[in-house]
């Protein structure tokens, strides 16, 4: 079998590659190394990647030609390529490209391929909004850009697969940490400030906020799970992340913890759009995918810092 991943060289992209080369999968990944944050990041993970076997070309999915650049024998997407997170100096034009155009481009080149591969598309709990605690089934109330954006992708790939022009599903991820998290996330900046004597930036009121905090391959279990059991999730959405939730300032604590000592904070202005509580209800992720994901918080934080420690210590 073999799988396009596409944002392989980013945070949960690049191990989900390396999962299903472990697997025994022939993987092939593209990234077009967008500037959201230090590019030499994304270039090391490449780079773990192609010393595992797994190719990463330089593609961009807005702009490329891709049937010059793509296999036509593709048996799985798994499209985590987008543009993350809620951001100041980010426009709704770099949302709009990279989220809903370039996942557009992706389903014209597939509508023009005689066999169709499967599509995994990776959404976020950013779709229900201000609080991320509805099953699949409820109407998603999205309070940003990216998860408007993030919605409208998600929707272009079901209509493909209401059409009857492809087969695939979405899978709406719940706050993912662990090693390679991305710099601008919290536990990497936590443990960077720890380490480094810096000071973390605390947005206001963030310290009451609850999260299901899910250990990134909690969730790569997740989405290896869906091969095998393409009829049942064709056309779904399925939630993946631990039905558990913390705070932020539990986050902190446990960071604290594993370092053994106290973080500085500076604080700062709320940011709009911020979710003020995501909790992943998984009900249909057991039934269809027998998904039971069980890394705890204070393990995976301890499996971060020592990943943190060994890259840039």
């Amino acid at each position: 079998m073999k799988i396009l991943i596409t944002g392989a060289a980013g945070f949960i992209g690049s191990h989900t590659a390396e999962r299903c080369k472990e697997m025994g999968y022939e993987v092939l990944g593209l990234d077009n190394y967008s500037p959201y944050y230090d590019v030499s990041l994304k270039k090391l993970n490449a780079k773990t990647l192609l010393n595992k076997g797994i190719e990463v070309l330089k593609l961009d999915l807005r702009t490329d030609n891709l049937a010059e650049r793509l296999p036509t024998d593709i048996d799985y997407i798994i499209h985590f390529s987008g543009h993350p997170g809620i951001s100041a100096t980010s426009s709704f034009k770099d949302y709009l490209t990279n989220n809903v155009i370039a996942t557009q481009n992706l389903l014209n080149w597939i509508e023009d391929l005689e066999n169709k591969p499967y599509f995994i598309n990776i959404a976020t709990s950013s779709i229900y909004g201000l609080e991320a605690t509805l099953s699949e089934d409820q109407a998603p109330l999205p309070a940003s850009w990216y998860g408007v954006t993030k919605l409208a992708a998600e929707q272009l790939v079901l209509a493909y697969s209401r059409r009857n022009l492809l087969n695939g599903t979405s899978l709406r991820l719940y706050s993912v940490y662990g090693p390679r998290e991305r710099p601008d996330k919290m536990y990497t900046r936590l443990i960077d400030c720890g380490l480094n004597d810096k000071a973390f930036p605390l947005y206001d009121g963030s310290l009451k906020h609850l999260r299901s905090f899910t250990y990134v391959q909690d969730i790569i279990d997740g989405i290896v799970s869906v091969f095998g059991k393409e009829d049942a999730c064709n056309g779904e959405i399925i939630n993946l992340g631990i039905d558990k939730e913390n705070t932020t300032a539990e986050g902190i604590e446990a960071v604290e913890e594993v370092l053994g000592l106290k973080i500085k904070m500076n604080h700062i202005p709320a940011r709009p759009g911020d979710q003020s509580r995501t909790l992943a209800n998984i009900d249909k992720a057991r039934k269809l995918l027998n998904y039971n994901p069980k890394t705890t918080l204070l393990e995976g934080v301890k499996a971060q810092v020592n990943w943190f420690k060994g890259s840039f210590m």
